[in-house]
């Protein structure tokens, strides 16, 4: 058998797990109209059990993008507004002193983290300090507090949002917090058809929410059938020459790391499973390259000054490895 290929009995298997994930995205599309980008990025990354950082202009539906996940799968879903006076513990929970006879005791009270799919909305508007706060729950998985260690159940996705205009008064997250994000998706403005869709759809009767159409145990189990998906050695080797040649780019002042292409390659694995195949090509690596590494790129000061774009590097970059010998 070719290094990397899936057996032919799992064939039948991925097919199977492909049905289930155009089950959930069919389920999104009746609510959220004319993103099919933006619902396949969201649901691979959730697969691969990452977080995304979703950017775009107020009023595209970013905030009923993940509250229609979230009901599709059948999830807990918890929002968090993020505002300059936020507090660490008001994204965590805190320590209060409980009463009682005879004396008293002091309890833990957990905070919206302890959820499966959290929408921390507008993230930059908080301060750096509570920003952090979110950082032990999406690296570990788990939250701690007065030195006891809570672990958070699984699946835990966090969804925030960002808008990418009003920067007064925001505080832009730093390359730490980013590195965690799986993916940064773009939510771009409507067409006109489009539009027209939903504002015919929006202004009417109240819609329903979905009913859910995948399971939280069969959402595990895509999950761990995403990692199970091999990785042909010629895709593998294409995702490290990418990744590499992010720290030759004239533009670039720092590269991706070794978790940028970590992110690739389970994203990867995402895109071949949403298209049912049983294993990642080399177009499934070109499909993660933007989602997954145009937060992580440093551009230099030069590039900064010129208002270079971060997709445009990349995509310089892609073109310059695919004309590369190998």
């Amino acid at each position: 058998m070719e290094s990397g290929a899936a057996p032919e009995g799992a064939k039948a298997g991925v097919e199977a797990l492909n049905k289930r994930f155009a089950a959930l995205a069919a389920a999104i599309h009746d609510v959220i109209l004319g993103q099919e980008q933006v619902v396949e990025d969201l649901l691979v990354a959730a697969l691969a059990r990452g977080h995304v950082l979703v950017e775009g202009a107020p009023g595209l539906g970013k905030t009923r993008l993940v509250r229609t996940f979230a009901d599709a799968t059948g999830l807990g879903f918890g929002r968090i507004q993020f505002t300059p006076d936020l507090m660490p513990a008001d994204v965590t929970g805190t320590t209060v002193f409980i009463e009682a006879a005879g004396g008293g005791r002091f309890e833990f009270q957990r905070g919206p983290v302890f959820t499966n799919v959290l929408l921390a909305d507008e993230i930059n508007r908080a301060t750096p300090k509570t920003q952090s706060a979110l950082l032990e729950a999406m690296q570990e998985r788990a939250v701690t507090a007065s030195g006891t260690r809570y672990q958070l159940e699984e699946p835990f996705l966090v969804l925030a949002t960002q808008n990418p205009i009003e920067m007064e008064g925001t505080y832009p997250l730093p390359e730490a917090q980013l590195d965690r994000f799986l993916f940064k998706v773009l939510v771009p403005r409507p067409s006109a058809d489009t539009l027209r869709r939903i504002l015919l759809a929006t202004t009417g009767s109240e819609p329903e929410a979905p009913e859910p159409v995948v399971a939280r145990d069969e959402l595990l189990e895509l999950q761990r059938a995403l990692r199970a998906l091999p990785v042909a050695e010629a895709a593998l080797d294409y995702i490290v020459r990418l990744v590499e040649a992010t720290h030759d780019h004239p533009l670039v002042r720092l590269g991706a790391s070794p978790r940028g292409g970590q992110a690739m390659t389970l994203a990867a694995k995402g895109y071949a499973l949403a298209a049912g195949r049983p294993n990642v090509e080399l177009e499934d690596v070109r499909r993660a390259l933007l989602p997954a590494l145009r937060h992580r790129l440093l551009l230099s000061f030069e590039a900064e000054v010129e208002g270079a774009d971060p997709d445009a590097v990349l995509q310089e970059i892609l073109k310059r490895v695919d004309r590369a010998p190998r």
